[in-house]
């Protein structure tokens, strides 16, 4: 599903963010990207997505040569990607139902197929109930699973997660990290970036660590608590 051959990142000034980066990672999988503050985590996040281009290597995703994709064709490779932010990055002046209806919107689907995917996707994460209310009537956690719904909203073959327990307290980081397992139960493929280690132990998979720019360690960790302890329950919509 991912493949980085010799990836490196410099930015303007000399700056290395990421250097001499490979790693593969298979479809269905779910991989940690660990390491502290400025290892690079986001940066990897970011090519991954052609939010970025690398100085040198290859990124691959499903198969396709990120950094050499023509700008016409990186909406394309978006709509298999979902990501989710530290910060929601969600529009407090639109309702969840806008928020995340966008890239069905996007595609064309007509007004009863947006409403119908957001309420399967809010479903997923236990807030269909909340489709007509405003980001800041929500709880962070509650925000932190409208941005996992719009993620989601396009049943993605990819989803990365950078730092999404960050601005949550660990109950809530929980409930968070119980919705990406479940992502990956269902087939999909999911990254998440974190430096919480006590939260990296309980989830028990694969751990990639980034050690200023350069990858220091690559290990699966014995299975953690959290795999089996189910998901959010659902909602149902009023």
């Amino acid at each position: 599903m991912i493949r980085l051959h010799s990836v490196s990142k410099r930015y303007p000034g000399g700056q290395s963010a990421l250097s001499d980066v490979s790693f593969d990672v298979s479809r269905g999988q779910f991989v940690i990207l660990t390491g502290a503050s400025g290892a690079g985590k986001t940066t990897l996040l970011r090519l991954l997505y052609r939010e970025e281009l690398p100085s040198s290597g290859q990124v691959l995703v499903a198969g396709r040569n990120v950094g050499a994709l023509p700008a016409r064709k990186v909406p394309f490779l978006r709509r298999n990607i979902g990501v989710v932010f530290q910060n929601f990055r969600l529009i407090d002046r639109k309702t969840v139902f806008e928020n995340i209806a966008y890239l069905p919107r996007l595609l064309g689907h007509d007004g009863a197929r947006q409403k119908r995917l957001a309420v399967e996707a809010l479903r997923r994460v236990g807030l269909a109930h909340r489709l007509q209310a405003f980001p800041w009537q929500l709880s962070g956690g509650e925000q932190q699973r409208v941005a996992i719904a719009r993620a989601l909203i396009n049943d993605p073959e990819l989803l990365l997660a950078d730092e999404p327990t960050g601005n949550l307290d660990p109950d809530l980081a929980r409930q968070i990290v119980l919705l990406l397992l479940d992502c990956q139960r269902r087939g999909t493929t999911v990254v998440m970036a974190t430096h919480d280690r006590e939260l990296i132990r309980r989830i028990g998979q694969r751990v990639l660590t980034l050690d200023r720019g350069r990858l220091a360690q690559d290990e699966t960790l014995p299975p953690g608590d959290l795999p089996a302890s189910g998901v959010a329950p659902e909602v149902a919509p009023e």
